[in-house]
């Protein structure tokens, strides 16, 4: 209620001061009496209205030397006849009046704007303008509207003025507004800058309207940003189809009927567009049923219109002023209470009410007459009420976008964290067969059992890779990804490669084989990780690729220091090769040469994607040559910084087989998985150990005896306790034997925590025999 009544005393305020300052411009002129306006003692600095006493003669069109049928009566000029309720809506009069003027040098103009609805001028016996055609009946009568500038000839002292007006269209008959009369050079720069001012602002509007309209339909689907671009572009009409009529003086000759009905359609829409506009800005603070009621008056204000003469639709204007005055104290009252509440963009919303209130009430004002136009105050109120409204749309957009952003963002965590639970779900399995797998043939199995079990664990590694690239490549995008600087034989890497490939390609029944410069005699620093995953998605996809002949791994050096050497890493195939349109898609991701679903090749489609970014987070690039048909060849330069020399190394044997290094160690196995307890069970105990094993944290706790138990290999997801709790509670009790987790998350997602709890180390699932044995070995017999 205080905003309200606040809202009110503005207005209030606002009308009192407009008020002031018309009384306060308001210059006291000649004006006529008894049909004679004096000007002889005029300087004409300032333009004077031609008001006054004028003999005015109802039903009578009196041109120059005719004589009057009746006595004239004298009225107050500019005169509206429906206005003194003695006379009907439709009909004809003559207006006179005598201006006497002092003898002057300087060219003086006469201003006139439009007339109800149609008018001839002549003065001293000339017929000097025209608008519409006069005529005593309706079925002559042409109306229109159009602004007119008259020039005074030099030389004369007065001016005997008939002005003829005719109405069988309107609602009202006569003449609202003064004739102006004043320097010719004056006259003309007014209505020049009246022009400028109408245009500038109706460009303004339809620029800022179209500019929001475009905004909608290219995306940004928000209901306010296209209501209110349709009310900028409706409402430009008002601007410079009205009043001033300036479209009428650009295109003269307009269909009077079609332009009045626009004139009044575009007031009642455009409220009701503002009002629907404003429930779709703040729809939590406006009264719905006030809107509805605004918008359902509008749009019959506005049929009505359509389907009455100008005669019925012109007197809707009066009953509309109310919803005009009411809207003018609600749209700040609900400004005001989305402010309050801390809306976004209120300030900005608060303070265009502010600026449309004046613009409304000089509306009104001037229509009723009690204050003049002030059209560069409308002006200036107009732009700072369009200019904070397209801040608050602007507010509204960049709102929706911060929000997306978060809601994106929250999107990329959930998408991590499914990615993480994923991944841990499927390796967990994969951690089972992979184990047995390998347990199974080192068990001497039959050789058709060999054949299967090969068959085996070829799929899970396959499966094992396809999850790891969706992971590592979610891991780039999100930029999570790290890279290693530790000493690596990269000739060695390169030949485990191709062992390791070597069945795939004889199955295929081609050629796989390496090249390794002679030059290259030094271990480089680097991460050999990553230079596996490259090099092994390079010769994995030319393996896949060729059908007959042969692939090449190479690895050449192209110049080095003492410090440093640059390799050019290249896979070469004879496969079917790459056209060159496909060239530049296949390295996006989920994308191959072939991407129709009846492809003969499978795979993601992630592993040229994951190797390009790999290579450019380390300041190299991915390149091809290829013909189709004819083959194709992948490969990188990088720069590695050198180490020490290749023969200075010894060669560390890993864990023979055949050795039980483990014998009378004890280690305690904490796992809720029973697969991956028999797993890591049956290979440690392979190796000597002797096992206890617990199914959560809580019962390891009971289980530990630390003179007995010389390691802890526990996992970190399970039931009742988990292994960061049982770890914890381990350290607190001061116990340091060592501890290593066994895990199937991602290291970047648990490595910060299992330092944090005091664990030693972890080893990943699915692990493989060798990497199990060397951390067991290296914290049963190094870290004791």
């Amino acid at each position: 209620m205080k905003i309200k009544k606040y809202s009110l005393s503005l207005f209030i305020c606002f009308f009192c001061c407009l008020t002031s300052v018309h009384a306060a411009r308001k210059i006291p002129f000649p004006v006529a009496v008894d049909g004679v306006i004096d000007l002889r003692g005029q300087s004409f600095v300032n333009s004077i209205p031609l008001n006054g006493a004028w003999f005015f003669y109802w039903n009578e069109l009196i041109n120059p030397g005719d004589s009057a049928i009746h006595a004239g009566k004298l009225v107050d000029f500019p005169f509206l006849w429906t206005d003194s309720n003695q006379y009907p809506a439709f009909g004809y009069a003559t207006y006179r009046v005598k201006v006497l003027l002092p003898r002057h040098t300087e060219p003086l103009r006469i201003g006139l704007k439009e007339a109800y609805c149609a008018y001839k001028l002549f003065i001293n016996g000339k017929l000097v303008a025209l608008n519409g055609k006069v005529s005593t009946d309706k079925a002559n009568f042409v109306p229109y509207w159009e602004y007119k500038g008259i020039d005074v000839e030099n030389g004369i002292d007065s001016l005997d003025v008939i002005l003829q007006v005719t109405n069988f269209a309107h609602s009202k008959g006569g003449i609202k507004k003064s004739l102006i009369l004043g320097l010719k050079e004056t006259i003309s720069l007014e209505r020049k800058r009246t022009e400028a001012i109408d245009l500038l602002l109706t460009g303004c509007l339809l620029m800022g309207g179209m500019f929001f309209l475009g905004l909608y339909l290219l995306g940004n689907r928000d209901k306010a940003i296209l209501l209110f671009s349709l009310y900028s572009i409706v409402y430009s009409y008002r601007i410079f189809g009205i009043d001033s009529y300036v479209l009428h003086s650009i295109f003269p000759g307009m269909n009077w009927q079609i332009t009045t009905r626009l004139e009044y359609i575009s007031l009642f829409l455009g409220i009701g567009l503002f009002g629907w506009y404003t429930r779709h800005l703040y729809p939590e603070d406006i009264n719905k049923k006030i809107v509805y009621t605004i918008c359902l008056l509008c749009l019959i204000f506005s049929l009505l219109v359509l389907v009455l003469t100008p005669f019925y639709f012109s007197q809707l204007l009066n009953p509309f002023l109310v919803v005009m005055l009411f809207c003018l104290v609600y749209v700040p009252y609900v400004y005001s209470v989305a402010f309050v509440r801390e809306r976004p963009g209120a300030i900005y919303t608060l303070m265009s009410s502010f600026a449309l209130m004046p613009v409304f009430a000089i509306t009104l004002l001037n229509y009723w007459g009690i204050i003049p136009q002030f059209q560069l105050l409308s002006f200036i109120c107009y732009v700072s009420f369009f200019f904070l409204q397209s801040l608050i749309l602007s507010n509204r957009v960049s709102f929706t976008l911060k929000k997306a952003k978060i809601e994106a963002e929250q999107g990329l965590v959930t998408k991590s964290e499914f990615l993480s639970t994923m991944s841990h779900e499927i390796r967990t399995p994969l951690n089972a067969v992979i184990g047995m797998s390998h347990l199974l043939l080192k068990n001497n199995p039959r050789k058709d059992q060999v054949e299967q079990l090969d068959v085996m664990l070829f799929s899970a590694n396959n499966l094992l890779s396809i999850v790891n690239d969706i992971l590592d490549y979610n891991k780039i995008e999100a930029g999570k990804i790290t890279f290693e600087r530790i000493a690596m034989d990269v000739a060695a890497i390169a030949r485990n490669i191709v062992s390791g490939l070597q069945t795939s390609a004889q199955d295929k029944g081609i050629d796989l084989y390496i090249k390794v410069d002679d030059a290259l005699t030094s271990k480089l620093l680097g991460d050999p990780t990553r230079l596996t995953q490259v090099i092994s998605n390079l010769v994995h996809n030319a393996i896949k690729f060729t059908q007959d002949g042969y692939v090449e791994v190479g690895i050449e050096v192209r110049s080095q220091t003492d410090t440093e050497v640059i390799l050019t890493i290249l896979v070469k195939d004879t496969g079917i090769g790459i056209s060159e349109e496909k060239q530049k898609v296949i390295f996006e991701r989920f994308t191959q040469a072939d991407s129709s679903t009846s492809r003969g090749f499978g795979g993601t489609g992630l592993g040229l994607a994951i190797s390009k970014r790999i290579l450019e987070l380390q300041d190299s690039d991915l390149c091809l040559e290829s013909e189709e048909h004819k083959g194709s060849v992948f490969y990188f330069t990088q720069t590695f910084e050198k180490t020490l020399n290749l023969h200075e190394h010894l060669n560390i044997n890993q864990s023979p087989e055949e050795d039980k290094p483990l014998t009378g160690i004890h280690i305690l196995l904490v796992e809720d998985n029973l697969m991956n307890v028999i797993v890591a069970q049956k290979y440690l105990e392979k190796w000597g150990a002797t096992i206890d094993v617990a199914f959560n944290g809580l019962e390891a706790l009971n289980k530990l005896d630390i003179h007995k138990h010389k390691l802890v290999l526990i996992d970190l997801h399970m039931p009742v306790m988990d292994g960061y709790e049982a770890t914890q509670k381990m350290r607190e009790k001061g116990f340091t034997i060592p501890i290593v987790a066994l895990t199937a998350n991602l290291p970047e997602e648990i490595a910060a925590r299992v330092k944090e709890v005091g664990m030693d180390d972890f080893i990943l699932k699915p692990f493989l025999p060798d990497e199990l044995y060397r951390k067991v070995i290296h914290y049963v017999f190094t870290k004791q």
